[in-house]
């Protein structure tokens, strides 16, 4: 086994969302024996008793080495492992109710792709405060992970990052199997903020589609979107090669391109004329993680002088309600300049 001799084989997966769900399925179907938290008894008696988790995954069989319980300390009970899958905004208050349950020396690994409000933390960065741990046993998963594709075991790929490299080995282990591959990677910086960055653009490709824009629209905003998701990564020092990786440009293109991304799918509201207000009564009342992640990501770009104009557009029209068709005018007007200054 890996240098730290962690291997990986009763891990316990905090959150029932749709992506929550399907990377427990992804353990369980690599021979782990996993233990899901759910906020509501119901889901959890759902998963329990129909193999089913039918608000996020409809028609997906759940198998059997998984279960699930609304007692969190029942679910970290001997756990080697901890999956936090809770939305990004809310993993600080939720892990500050978990800390004094969690085991001690366990990798814990973040699903959330997205910058703290007010802060403007990584999740690894928020998960080591609060847990009071190194950052080498946080462990990062990214990569174009469509929960709904891979439940379906359609190909795919992601990145298991950690600065440990033999921690990142044992998730990568964990969690391979005939439909998913994972690569390992040491750039956490990167691979976050490719993972964060990539919902605000997007927002964007959204609301191109949604004002009745085509391709080439769509090409320009996802490849200057990773100009500048780079640009902000360089500042922080992570690894220019990370954005060319499934973290960067394959989170990207999956995000910015498919009807199944709740990220395009609300810009594209916004794109038609909806208000924030309107797109999330449409989404069932969710906001989109880009449209919360864009204030904190224009805020982390301005303190370390990274120029992110299609971030700072997103905001403008999420949070201080500009016309699509103004900020996309203003994009366009902007100082011509040469492709990689």
């Amino acid at each position: 086994m890996a240098g730290t001799g962690l291997d990986i084989r009763r891990p316990a997966v905090l959150g029932s969302g749709s992506w929550g769900t399907t990377f427990a399925k992804v353990l369980a179907d690599a021979g782990r024996e996993v233990t899901m938290w759910a906020r509501r008894e119901e889901v959890a008696r759902e998963i329990r008793e129909r193999r089913s988790n039918a608000d996020y995954l409809p028609g997906v069989r759940l198998p059997e080495r998984l279960t699930a319980t609304a007692d969190p300390a029942r679910a970290l009970d001997g756990a080697d492992a901890v999956v936090l899958a809770v939305p990004s905004q809310r993993l600080r208050d939720n892990l500050e109710a978990w800390r004094g349950l969690l085991p001690r020396d366990v990798p814990l690994i973040s699903l959330a792709k997205g910058v703290e409000l007010g802060t403007c933390k990584r999740m690894s960065e928020v998960i080591a405060e609060v847990a009071g741990i190194p950052a080498g046993q946080v462990v990062v998963v990214s990569g174009p992970n469509l929960a709904r594709e891979i439940a379906e075991e359609q190909p795919a790929a992601g990145v298991i990052a950690c600065t440990d490299h033999d921690r990142a080995v044992a998730v990568q282990l964990a969690c391979s199997t005939g439909y998913f591959r994972p690569y390992t990677n040491t750039d956490v910086v990167g691979c976050e903020l490719g993972g964060a960055c990539k919902n605000v653009i997007a927002l964007s490709c959204g609301m191109a589609a949604g004002m009745g824009f085509g391709t080439n629209t769509a090409a320009t905003l996802i490849t200057r979107g990773l100009a500048e998701m780079a640009r902000l990564g360089t500042k922080l020092g992570a690894d220019p090669l990370t954005f060319a990786g499934l973290a960067g440009v394959g989170d990207l293109v999956a995000t910015c391109s498919s009807p199944l991304s709740r990220n395009r799918t609300f810009g594209e509201r916004l794109g038609r004329g909806e208000t924030v207000e309107q797109a999330q009564r449409a989404g069932g009342g969710q906001v989109a993680e880009g449209v919360m992640s864009c204030s904190s990501i224009r805020q982390l770009a301005a303190s370390v002088g990274a120029d992110m104009p299609i971030t700072d557009a997103m905001y403008r029209v999420c949070h201080e309600g500009m016309d699509p068709a103004q900020v996309g005018a203003e994009l366009l007007g902007r100082k011509r300049k040469h492709e990689w200054s």
